[in-house]
């Protein structure tokens, strides 16, 4: 679904991050990308995503070059994003409203969301008003009413506590498991890439020419966290990145 071809880029007036890049990722997979700070992960997802271009090659979804946001591309941020002088429902709603989707099909749609992510009891209430779970399902709810066909995510956890990280990541696999999206999710975090990348892309310092690729075919599974092969594949990647981070492109 995704093909990164010999992609270089930089920033204007600053080092190369990647250079003649190449990534391949099959439809329906969940990726997470990992690396030490400054290896360009959230770079890649902009790449993806279609907020950067690159000097050199070509990313295509479904074979169509990205040259702009595409429509069925969703992107979580960490920030959540949301209007701060918009409800929890109208938030959810934006994305609809701007592609035109009538009234009725559009207060269906919206409805069903709120309630399948369990914040239909909100909907009322400005994004000031929630917790932080709440804002990122929020979030979470806005990007899959407008029914995408890739998800990108970038460090949405984050910022949460850790009972709220693993109830969002829990989510995140029944959503998966519900329907046939393309997940690739930028983080920080080894456990949470692997409780939810089935295979994960460690990055190492830039110029990157090429990652390290981690089968991880256990992830999506919800008791994974508690199984002995989840620690030993968390302790695989921090090997791997810690590697990577003193090595260059190990």
């Amino acid at each position: 679904m995704i093909r990164v071809e010999n992609v270089s880029f930089a920033y204007p007036g600053k080092e190369v991050i990647f250079q003649s890049f190449s990534w391949q990722v099959e439809k329906g997979e969940s990726w997470a990308i990992i690396g030490p700070p400054g290896c360009g992960k959230t770079t890649l997802l902009y790449l993806l995503a279609g907020l950067r271009l690159p000097q050199e090659g070509v990313v295509l979804v479904n074979d169509q070059m990205v040259r702009r946001p595409r429509r069925q591309t969703g992107l979580i941020l960490q920030d959540y994003g949301l209007l701060p002088w918009a409800t929890v429902h109208q938030n959810t709603a934006l994305g609809l409203t701007i592609r035109g989707v009538r009234e009725p099909q559009r207060q269906a749609i919206v409805t069903q969301w709120l309630a399948r992510l369990d914040i239909a009891g909100v909907s009322a209430q400005y994004p000031s008003q929630l917790s932080g779970g709440q804002r990122q399902r929020a979030a979470v709810a806005r990007t899959l009413a407008l029914e995408p066909d890739l998800l990108l995510m970038d460090e949405p956890f984050s910022s949460l506590d850790a009972l709220t990280r693993e109830g969002l990541q829990n989510m995140v696999i029944e959503l998966g498991i519900e329907s046939i999206l393309t997940g690739v999710l930028v983080t920080h975090s080894i456990e949470e890439a692997v409780f939810l990348g089935k295979r994960i892309l460690v990055l190492p310092l830039p110029p990157i020419t090429q990652g390290t690729v981690i089968d991880n075919p256990m992830a999506g599974q919800l008791r994974y966290r508690g199984q002995p092969e989840f620690y030993r594949t968390c302790e695989r990647v921090r090997q791997t990145v810690e590697r990577v981070g003193h090595d260059g492109q190990g």
